[in-house]
């Protein structure tokens, strides 16, 4: 009791912020996992080892990939799982539930293997991107936040790498804290956005946090702050000389901002020799304006003075204004991307893939749907990545059973798991597997990478894609096939559901 009362206390007394700082995240799961486990544990099936996938059908934004993001929060949240007292007695409370049970989860220890792609990996639909095998009570009571965790941040690292490649070499912000669907999606938004090409953002705590570059310089309020634009400018020169980037759309940019800020810049130089870094635009005409505002700062002997650009944009704005030839240096993404405005939702999906018998053999299971989208591939699986040993391009994907292994010394057929008539011979590649261990029987095996690796890694990866799967529009479909073995599984369960 004394312990319920002291995290209540606690509860009330960090108020908003209970839930970024409170890591025991167990509780956050839907009702039914609970009811299920009941029902696992009164039917004595509990404790038989099951197999689960997480997986999506379809990448957001009509996109040729996805990036994968999110498990160094996964293994966080394996790591914490246990249940309080507090917990306890809540489900005490619902009167559904018997001791027994309850006395289950107070001695809880979480037993699971897990397998994930690693962070940063460019995926594809329909391949298993973490599977969790254990007792079944287990393997099942963590697919909420399995799914919120991947799916979150995989969406926003998705939108990150088409925003960048967009902006074609060009510095990319992270600016969307304020717009944030609330504060862990603020700070994991920041991180996923890192992963997925960001150069850095504006979040301090994820700078803290998860060493992320972070920067800013000033807002509209502080140039509304003082007399003039000028004093403004002036001020802000006189504390941050060597990180100086004016806001110059407050009241007038090339009438007013850009003069005022060339004006303070020459005054700079000649009193210190330090240079300002450059002006950033937040409204209006951002391509006529940035045209203009490179002539003047060029013919002021100011060429090194950077532009930047802010204000709604996401990857499509980013091309269109590279394309119609305006002069920008960097972008601050805000809204469009810490919320994939354009697509909100990534849609991973948790299922029963396989459960072993009492003699430890592993049974394929199937879920069946006249969506035939939503028929899902049985088994326990491995995946692996072809690549061309010649270019070092990725010529596809193949899911395989467990126990399979690829022979590079001899040419592997890819095929099409539906129009099984389109096929394709590669020679000469390079076979890897995609996952690796996160977890044995509870224990945790894998230690993440620093971000700015994780971030290195993706940016290479994603090079190995052909242009054609990178398109925004309409792009070419990335082979994922089904191992022969594997198909002909999925095929004889398909026809064993036949009525």
């Amino acid at each position: 009791m004394h312990e319920m009362n002291k995290r209540a206390q606690n509860r009330v007394c960090k108020g908003a912020f209970y839930a970024m700082t409170d890591k025991n995240l167990t509780m956050l799961t839907d009702f039914y996992e609970f009811t299920m486990a009941h029902g696992y544990f009164e039917k004595g099936v509990g404790e038989r080892r099951a197999y689960f996938d997480m997986f999506f059908r379809r990448v957001p934004d009509g996109g040729g990939y996805a990036i994968m993001a999110g498990v160094e929060q996964l293994i966080d949240y394996f790591q914490n799982l246990h249940f309080t007292e507090e917990d306890l007695a809540y489900l005490r409370g619902r009167k559904c539930f018997s001791e027994a049970f309850l006395d289950y989860l107070r001695d809880f220890k979480f037993e699971c293997d897990v397998w994930a792609v690693p962070e940063g990996t460019p995926v594809f639909p329909g391949e298993p991107l973490v599977t969790v095998a254990g007792p079944m009570i287990q393997a099942q009571f963590v697919e909420t936040m399995v799914l919120l965790t991947i799916n979150h941040q995989t969406l926003i690292a998705t939108k990150a790498s088409r925003i960048t490649r967009a902006a074609q070499g060009r510095t990319v912000l992270e600016f969307g804290s304020r717009r944030a669907q609330g504060y862990d999606g603020a700070i994991y938004g920041a991180r996923a956005a890192y992963i997925g090409g960001c150069d850095g953002t504006a979040c301090a705590l994820a700078d803290r946090d998860y060493q992320i570059p972070a920067g800013g310089t000033m807002a509209h309020s502080w140039v509304q702050m003082f007399d003039s634009e000028y004093e403004a400018f002036k001020a802000y020169a006189d504390i941050y000389p060597d990180n100086c980037v004016f806001l110059v759309d407050t009241y007038n940019v090339l009438k007013s901002g850009v003069p005022n800020a060339l004006r303070v810049a020459r005054e700079m130089a000649a009193e210190t020799g330090v240079r300002p870094k450059g002006i950033r635009l937040d409204s209006g005409d951002i391509a006529y304006l940035s045209i203009e505002a490179r002539k003047m700062l060029d013919d002021a002997g100011f060429p090194d003075m950077q532009i930047m650009a802010s204000n709604s944009l996401d990857e499509y704005l980013v091309r269109d204004l590279i394309t119609q030839g305006a002069r920008l240096d960097s972008f601050g993404i805000g809204e469009r991307l810490i919320t994939s405005k354009s697509e909100p939702v990534f849609g991973g999906v948790y299922k029963l893939a396989a459960v072993e018998n009492e003699k430890g053999e592993i049974i394929p299971k199937i879920k069946v749907s006249e969506n035939v989208e939503k028929i899902t591939t049985p088994h326990f699986k491995q995946v692996y990545r072809l690549f061309d040993k010649q270019t070092g391009k990725a010529l596809g994907d193949v899911i395989t059973q467990y126990d399979e292994t690829i022979d590079e010394t001899q040419p592997y057929t890819l095929f099409h798991p539906i129009h099984t008539w389109k096929q394709r011979v590669v020679t000469d590649y390079t076979a890897r597997p995609l996952r690796v261990p996160l977890f044995e029987r509870g224990k945790c095996v894998y230690q993440s990478p620093p971000i700015s690796q994780i971030r290195a890694y993706c940016l290479a990866e994603v090079d190995t894609l052909w242009e054609q799967i990178k398109r925004f529009e309409n792009p070419q479909t990335y082979f994922v096939d089904l191992s022969k073995k594997l198909w002909t599984c999925k095929n004889e369960l398909l026809e064993a559901c036949r009525i």
